[in-house]
């Protein structure tokens, strides 16, 4: 065998040996996904200013995620129609987690809020890393979660979140016990 072809099967040896072991130990990226557990994220509270856990927040709640930013029409074409679902369901246990990707200062993002007469969770990640958790294709992007943390209802795009299909499923599952 000449020693070109020596060079070549060694190559050929090395990257299937190379593709087998990232298959087998390589990092696994979870889904996310209807009947997925939503990913967790530290993000910046514009409320209070503090640092807060996704999970940690909202545990034991019905939460509807809804990743936005203030430049984004769509955004704020939907986000009347979840005040209105929020200020009548929240005494129940719905809550919602606004995540603003703004990249600005948080002072702009609380604006628009303020704006809107939003009374909802304003968070803000401005490293936009929620983005590459979430797998997101765009903006607005939401996920209603069940009070365990498990996507139930992915919409991507602007939606009407106080329509009576999307306040029926709300209602069911803030009346299903938590586990």
């Amino acid at each position: 065998m000449s020693r070109q072809w020596l060079i070549v099967v060694i190559v050929v040896v090395g990257l299937l040996v190379g593709a087998t072991a990232l298959t087998r130990f390589g990092a696994e990226v979870d889904r996310v996904e209807v009947g997925a557990r939503a990913p967790d994220i530290r993000l910046v509270h514009l409320g209070t200013g503090d640092s807060v856990s996704l999970r940690e927040r909202y545990a034991g709640k019905v939460t509807l995620v809804n990743i936005w930013a203030t430049w984004c029409v769509p955004c704020k074409v939907e986000m009347p129609s979840m005040e209105q679902l929020y200020t009548s369901l929240a005494p129940r246990g719905f809550a919602i987690a606004a995540i603003s990707i703004d990249e600005g200062a948080p002072e702009e993002v609380k604006a628009f809020g303020s704006e809107l007469g939003l009374t909802f969770d304003l968070l803000q990640d401005r490293s936009t890393g929620i983005q590459q958790l979430y797998q997101t294709t765009g903006v607005p992007e939401s996920y209603l979660l069940n009070r365990e943390g498990v996507i139930v209802k992915r919409v991507i795009g602007a939606h009407d979140w106080n329509s009576p299909v999307n306040r029926a499923l709300v209602e069911r599952l803030l009346d299903e016990p938590a586990s």
